[in-house]
């Protein structure tokens, strides 16, 4: 889920530099004024932007894919404890470890 969310936060930043590039054309000749003078605050703000959009995505992927874990696994671990069940491997070895 980590790797998903960096992917799609680089993706979306990535879309974003081209556009504003493209917005900024009539600033090619200055190119190496501007970056000259403001690169690491340009370099900062595409950074914050990524960690932004990162946490973003996280935490929505995590709050739409792990809805209602805790009562999924609680129902598995209520099937894991009874004599029958499918996964009697599993069972057996959660009995012989307690």
């Amino acid at each position: 889920m980590i790797a998903n969310s960096a992917f799609l936060a680089a993706m979306i930043v990535l879309l974003l530099s081209f556009w504003v590039l493209g917005q900024l054309d009539f600033l090619a000749p200055y190119k190496h004024v501007v970056f000259g003078a403001h690169l690491w605050t340009i370099v900062g703000a595409v950074v914050l932007v990524f960690l932004n959009l990162f946490a973003l995505i996280y935490a929505v992927t995590r709050w739409l894919f792990l809805k209602d874990t805790g009562r999924k696994l609680a129902h598995v671990d209520r099937q894991l404890g009874t004599a029958d069940t499918i996964a009697r491997d599993l069972s057996d070895q959660l009995a012989n470890e307690e």
